[in-house]
């Protein structure tokens, strides 16, 4: 998974006078992921209406948005299927994010390894 995080600064620099140039950019990885198979999903995300929730000794709470002491927000996503860590850095390095901002890049958990990780924590293994 290609996490895209990003902030005001970064985006009025990138999208004010390259939009057109970025947009092209992720089509361009759109189109090659697609033709390789390698695209599972792709949004962008925004903080508008969103919410932080916690739940603490029994108490609920929300705060409007991300944190606000956050420096950079997550902004979007790229699930890919890829054979390697390599071949996401690759692709990562290829949005034009990359370029002004941070793109983290994971392995995605299947559900078994989620629940072995799980159990082994409950039983201190």
């Amino acid at each position: 998974m290609l996490l895209i995080y990003g902030n005001a600064e970064a985006w009025q620099d990138m999208y004010g006078p390259d939009r057109d140039r970025i947009i092209q950019a992720h089509a361009d990885v759109v189109a090659e992921l697609t033709t390789r198979g390698e695209l599972v999903s792709n949004q962008g995300l925004t903080t508008e209406g969103s919410a932080v929730v916690r739940f603490r000794e029994g108490a609920l709470t929300t705060t409007d948005g991300p944190f606000s002491e956050a420096k950079e927000v997550l902004a979007g996503f790229y699930l890919v299927d890829v054979p390697d860590l390599e071949r996401a850095k690759e692709i990562a390095a290829k949005l034009p994010e990359a370029q002004k901002s941070l793109i983290e890049v994971r392995r995605v958990m299947e559900s078994q390894e989620v629940m072995d990780g799980v159990r082994g924590a409950s039983t201190g293994g």
